[in-house]
């Protein structure tokens, strides 16, 4: 996610508005889709939260998501979606009972293998199930769901998000940390991922425009339906959808991947600095690796949304979006998309890497990255409420603060300190050990003391990363930035 601020001549104001306060620390969160929470549960029962300490609701235990097959018809007249979604998963315990994340609509009917199975709603997305006969461990099993209702929207992250309706009265989905639910049941947390499809029907006029592979379209009665196919794993929050009057231009990256760009009616305007996607792309691969997604491309919206989106494959762009939000955007597709958080306490992983992604997109340019670093200090000086912000476990409600403005900074306070080569080994090696999976930021301090081997690396990761503090000293001041 990038937001609408990142030059260093607004760094200040950037913080005024963001403030932060800090939680105390949070334990490193398991690794197992299947983790419960501490409320009591029933024997037989997944958890109605997959044990992230920040958003302990989000997502659900006693199952492994493998894919979502999400169908929706939707009118933008009425605003109006009929959704019949099957989640196929794989049972991690004997399940007499488990939840998926909905938020709103009318459930009409739940079936579990093909046999009709209980449902009840608890609390505001909650959707609990009750198959008959109950599922047993180890088993893979689907879940059909159907639905309908006007979809709602959440708040939270830097705004609304999920579900949303445009200007043009079409609708898009986006939003941060979660956004899934509400147009879809889902295991809503980005550490259980899966491969994605949706079969979206709107009326003639309307175009439909998602993530992965496009296919062929059906007409049918006055009715098109769009069907998009997403083959790799995916977080929940980086799916999408987009119902809008699109241009679309279609082309290919050198090695074949499908490029895909969609353009609201009144931002064509966007398609000059949307055909350096590739170039970004191939400059990209040289610092993180290979392009890891099955298809490319990017969604601009006739919005003035707070943030855009790095939805997988295809971000989706706010109305101010430009070259810089689309190297940040790019660059999570790497970090964020198939390199995904454990916990939201790991976030830095995703901003702060992608935020300096686009420090090297202009040192790649041109710019001396030092002189940018010594400005940025020099102009930030002692403002307490710039550098008091943690950047790892800065505490629910402040993820999306400090990774944009501080984190880059410290991001190159730790090339400096470990040195380009080493540096540049760092991140080749975090992309392709933890391709399409997850990953907590203890691991990538792991990793950087291991690939360096500076001693004491320890303590400047703690100093920049860990610390609501200003660092002190040579810490400040690393390598070639002294």
């Amino acid at each position: 996610m990038a937001p609408p601020f990142r030059t260093t001549a607004t760094l200040l104001a950037a913080v005024a508005l963001a403030g932060c306060t800090n939680a105390p620390p949070a334990p490193e969160a398991p690794s197992s889709a299947s983790t419960t929470t501490p409320r009591a549960q029933q024997a037989g029962a997944g958890a109605g939260g997959i044990g992230d300490a920040y958003y302990p609701e989000d997502g659900n235990g006693g199952y492994d998501a493998l894919d979502y097959a999400v169908g929706i018809t939707y009118d933008p007249a009425g605003k109006h979606l009929d959704g019949d979604t099957t989640v196929t998963a794989k049972a991690t315990q004997d399940l007499s009972r488990f939840n998926l994340d909905l938020s709103g609509f009318d459930v009409r009917a739940v079936q579990v293998d093909g046999q009709d199975a209980q449902f009840a709603r608890d609390g505001e997305h909650e959707l609990v199930i009750t198959p008959k006969p109950p599922v047993a461990a180890g088993a893979t099993f689907k879940t059909r769901v159907v639905y309908s209702g006007t979809p709602t929207t959440d708040e939270g992250g830097l705004g609304e998000n999920g579900w949303q309706v445009s200007r043009s009265g079409g609708a898009y989905v986006a939003g941060e940390p979660h956004s899934a639910s509400t147009w879809y049941p889902v295991n809503d947390h980005p550490r259980d991922k899966a491969t994605f499809s949706v079969d979206a029907k709107v009326p003639n006029g309307w175009s439909v425009v998602s993530n992965g592979v496009e296919e062929p379209s059906r007409e049918d009665g006055g009715w098109t339906t769009f069907r998009w196919v997403e083959k790799g794993r995916v977080a929940p929050y980086v799916t999408t959808v987009a119902i809008d009057k699109w241009t679309f231009v279609r082309s290919q990256l050198p090695d074949g991947t499908p490029v895909v760009d969609a353009y609201a009616p009144g931002v064509e305007g966007k398609r000059a600095d949307e055909s350096r996607v590739p170039e970004v792309l191939a400059f990209l691969a040289t610092k993180f690796g290979p392009y890891p997604q099955t298809s490319a491309g990017g969604i601009f919206l006739n919005e003035n949304i707070r943030f855009s989106l790095e939805t997988q494959g295809r971000p989706i762009y706010a109305k101010w979006a430009d070259l810089d939000t689309i190297v940040h955007e790019q660059a999570h597709q790497w970090y964020g998309d198939s390199v995904s958080v454990q916990s939201w306490a790991d976030i830095c992983l995703n901003e702060c890497l992608a935020s300096y992604a686009s420090w090297l997109w202009d040192e790649h340019t041109g710019t001396d990255l030092d002189e940018r670093f010594r400005d940025t200090v020099d102009e930030v000086g002692g403002n307490s409420r710039f550098w008091n912000r943690k950047l790892y476990d800065m505490g629910a409600g402040n993820e999306f603060t400090a990774v944009y403005d501080k984190g880059p900074l410290a991001v190159h306070a730790l090339r400096r300190k470990i040195g380009d080569d080493k540096f540049d080994a760092l991140l080749k090696r975090w992309f392709s050990t933890h391709r399409d999976g997850n990953a907590s930021w203890p691991e990538f301090e792991r990793m950087a003391v291991e690939v360096s081997g500076v001693p004491g690396l320890e303590p400047f990761l703690a100093s920049w990363f860990r610390a609501a503090a200003k660092p002190a000293g040579d810490d400040l001041f690393p390598g070639t930035l002294r």
